[in-house]
């Protein structure tokens, strides 16, 4: 019985980025040689992809990198996208990360389990003490441009441009999987010092209402979401991001049938955003 030509993917990926800890090219390898069951998929670097967008069902934008590293051409490609009303995946509209790290500014004083974020000189008198304070770009990621000082102020000029906050003493740090709205599986660090060295997570009732808390804010009825989260020493969860841009997402971490899961999952996200 004949069939009707299968939606095209537009995969945008880094392959040569060099990540710490992380190799994500071997994870972008992997989900387009399973993408490829379903759709015709072709791959592209971030800085092409505004060019490249005609054509093609949908654009799926994995392991790009920091966008603080090519944001003339995210832009682009953004405006392109919206131009040719062009699918995207994860959907231009999120939140988080994608739209910088101002969120966190503005969960934290709306009072969310976040951890004590300002951007501004006149607040910085709200932050906690601390021995010492994190100092990092709003539109930074992958610790681009992070620095620890030991007081809390703002040099002249980056007013409203970097987020401040307290150095966390914490326990580990977990990050938690969606696709859509449905949790996939989460992943944590036992070792504070090695944020990358991963091992499986069970969560708990407690522990999946605060992650998937985030999600829902976030409105994102496609894609793929990571929530970052720290353990205090006190025994609570304080969100340290919401990736909901090109999360990076562990998979030689998990086991065979999560992975497995995990891409069944995504394949019927694309598919569905396309419907």
């Amino acid at each position: 019985m004949p069939t009707g030509p299968r939606p095209s993917v537009l995969f945008v990926t880094d392959l040569a980025y060099q990540a710490r800890g992380r190799r994500y090219c071997d994870e972008d390898i992997q989900l387009t040689a399973r993408l490829r069951e379903e759709f015709d998929v072709a791959l592209c670097h971030p800085r092409d992809a505004a060019a490249l967008l005609e054509g093609f069902d949908t654009v799926v934008m994995r392991n790009s990198g920091p966008v603080l590293h090519y944001q003339e051409a995210y832009d682009a490609f953004r405006a392109r996208a919206r131009e040719l009303g062009t699918r995207v995946y994860n959907p231009l509209h999120g939140r988080g990360d994608m739209a910088g790290k101002q969120y966190l500014v503005d969960l934290w004083r709306a009072g969310h389990p976040v951890i004590p974020t300002v951007d501004r000189a006149t607040d910085l008198g709200a932050l906690p003490e601390a021995a010492e304070y994190v100092v990092k770009p709003k539109l930074g990621a992958d610790s681009a441009g992070l620095r620890f000082v030991r007081e809390a102020a703002l040099p002249d000029g980056e007013d409203g441009t970097v987020l401040v906050q307290p150095r966390i003493d914490f326990r580990y740090e977990v990050s938690f999987y969606f696709v859509d709205h449905d949790f996939q599986y989460a992943l944590y660090a036992p070792d504070p010092e090695r944020r990358w060295v991963l091992e499986p997570y069970a969560p708990d009732a407690a522990d999946l209402a605060f992650a998937r808390g985030f999600v829902e804010w976030n409105g994102l009825d496609h894609g793929i979401q990571r929530v970052d989260a720290c353990r205090t020493a006190r025994g609570e969860l304080l969100l340290v991001e919401l990736e909901d841009l090109n999360p990076y997402l562990s998979l030689d971490r998990v086991a065979e049938p999560v992975r497995e899961a995990f891409v069944t999952r995504m394949k019927a996200s694309v598919r569905d955003l396309l419907a």
